[in-house]
């Protein structure tokens, strides 16, 4: 079966960095775009950042434009969120997700646990 397993997260100071992994398995990672999803308490889920099977496009939200990098390794069915420059409004619980195909707009069907982020001012 399909599991999404992310880590990565923690307690940071404004301005600092973060790498969060999702480590995929039960299905072929190379196939599928992945997409990384956050939710603060109160706000609905934001599509933060996404990229194609083949990691050749990505996608990203205005609000992180610049400042998180999105990336995977298809040997490894590794998908990572390199975050930079973090904010306090960053703050939210990080959630893989898998895309129902290989391109940006195909939807996602599948979910990880989620990692927290907390960025204090």
């Amino acid at each position: 079966q399909v599991q999404l397993v992310e880590s990565g997260g923690g307690l940071v100071q404004s301005g600092g960095s973060l790498r969060l992994s999702c480590a995929a398995s039960g299905f072929t990672f190379s196939r599928y775009a992945m997409s990384w999803y956050r939710q603060a308490p109160g706000k609905e889920r934001e599509l933060v950042a996404a990229i194609t099977s083949g990691g050749g496009r990505t996608s990203y939200a205005d609000s992180v434009k610049g400042r998180f990098t999105i990336s995977r390794d298809n040997t490894g069915s590794t998908l990572y969120l390199e975050m930079s420059s973090l904010k306090p409004e960053d703050t939210a619980v990080y959630y893989c997700a898998k895309g129902s195909g290989g391109t940006l707009y195909g939807g996602y069907d599948y979910w990880g646990q989620g990692t927290q982020v907390t960025v204090s001012s």
